[in-house]
């Protein structure tokens, strides 16, 4: 074999492990590429606003217990039926902007308007944020609350101050202030693990 016969083959070769590399890597991507890895996990849900707790029980962006927060808990549906059941208006941010390339279809938040253990959930179109006011946030330091009633936002206003918009609003608000909420969390959680070495280490 002469040299331009063996380079022709040395190419070949190299093209055919390329090939067979990024086959490797397309497969793998569901749950190991970027951004692919982010899509959500659970299986096509019709209507994964139904019992939706039970289907999401834990924010998949911050481990948070939706149940408990199911007063700032959403679901954002997006068009191929993927959801994601997150604890708050924050990591649906968050959703929303890994999943750019996803059309979502429907977003549901939970609705202050409603008394009950388990706040039902209410489509943010339908829906008025309370940003700012002294209710305590989920995830963020400047609450932004739901309601299903704008009577009832407003009323929220009045004992509480903030000013009331709609999603977008409100959408706009989280993703303004993303870097200082992430800030503040990522210290919260490892004054957390400090406190949780000292008292292993005591014992």
């Amino acid at each position: 074999m002469d040299r331009r016969e063996a380079l022709k083959m040395s190419v070949l070769a190299s093209i055919g492990m390329a090939a067979a590399s990024k086959a490797s890597a397309q497969t793998n991507c569901p749950a190991d590429g970027t951004p692919a890895q982010f899509i959500p996990k659970t299986a096509p849900d019709a209507q994964p606003q139904a019992d939706d707790i039970a289907k999401y029980p834990k924010c998949p962006y911050c481990g948070m217990d939706r149940k408990q927060y199911h007063h700032s808990r959403m679901v954002v549906h997006y068009a191929d039926d993927l959801a994601d059941g997150t604890c708050s208006l924050h990591c649906s941010a968050i959703s929303l902007s890994l999943n750019i390339d996803r059309d979502p279809k429907a977003i549901w938040v939970g609705d202050n308007a409603v008394e009950g253990d388990t706040k039902p959930l209410v489509e943010v179109e339908k829906a008025s944020f309370l940003v700012g006011s002294k209710l305590p946030g989920v995830m963020t330091a400047r609450s932004k609350v739901a309601y299903g009633s704008a009577d009832a936002a407003k009323a929220s206003q009045a004992a509480n101050g903030g000013e009331i918009t709609d999603f977008d609003g409100a959408l706009l608000a989280a993703y303004t202030d993303m870097s200082a909420d992430v800030s503040r969390i990522r210290k919260n959680r490892a004054e957390r693990r400090r406190k949780m070495m000292e008292k292993q280490n005591k014992s």
